[in-house]
């Protein structure tokens, strides 16, 4: 599902942004519940995008651990440029390694995408602002006002983190989907037949991010 999104969503406009099918959506999730072969080239890339999110807003304490959510939303707002990478790079070492491994590929593709904003309207930004609130909410239920202040302080988080993912991760995240033959048009309605080489099994992870997840994750 990743390497999927990693090779159509830089050409895809208004990737993570546009709302998918509500039924197709289903529809997906209850193949993949049911461990049947899906093939992602069949799919419009907003319903595999939409299901992908969803599956992040049902990791237990979510992807960034709620645990550590009141460090996460402040590191922002410590020191300069530098110490803001250091103080991430410090949370993400408290990360069970399966959350670790996600984010490297999560971030992968979303750096992927921006690269190309001129084209798809996917800023860093704008990324943030759709992706953010799957990946980290506060632990226990609090007013509009607040859970709408708290989103746009992990919004900022996570606009920081794709625009400085190669220092945050290291500069490999951006070939870890390996050598893939990258299509050329600009597609907007993310349907239409996948122009690439091979693609790539991003193996385990599912196991190890979450065994009480509403569905299983196909990361092909």
């Amino acid at each position: 599902m990743l390497s999927f999104l990693y090779k159509e969503g830089p050409f895809t406009r208004g990737i993570f942004r546009r709302s998918a099918n509500a039924k197709s959506c289903r529809e997906l999730k209850e193949k993949l519940n049911l461990g049947a072969e899906v093939h992602l080239a069949c799919e419009s890339i907003f319903v595999t995008a939409s299901v992908f999110k969803d599956f992040l807003r049902n990791i237990p304490g979510s992807i960034f651990s709620s645990p550590l959510c009141d460090k996460w939303v402040s590191v922002m707002d410590q020191g300069n440029h530098e110490e803001k990478i250091k103080s991430i790079q410090r949370l993400i070492e408290q990360l069970p390694r399966a959350n670790v491994v996600l984010l490297r590929y999560l971030f992968g593709v979303l750096h992927s995408i921006e690269k190309q904003s001129e084209d798809n309207q996917m800023t860093a930004f704008n990324l943030a602002v759709c992706i953010a609130p799957s990946m980290l909410w506060p632990p226990t239920p609090s007013s509009p006002e607040t859970e709408s202040e708290f989103t746009k302080r992990v919004s900022i988080l996570v606009q920081f983190l794709i625009e400085n993912c190669c220092r945050i991760f290291g500069e490999e995240i951006t070939s870890l989907f390996g050598d893939i033959l990258i299509r050329c048009d600009n597609r907007e309605d993310g349907s239409g037949k996948i122009c690439f080489s091979h693609i790539i099994y991003v193996v385990f992870m599912v196991h190890l991010v979450l065994s009480q997840s509403l569905f299983s994750l196909h990361l092909t």
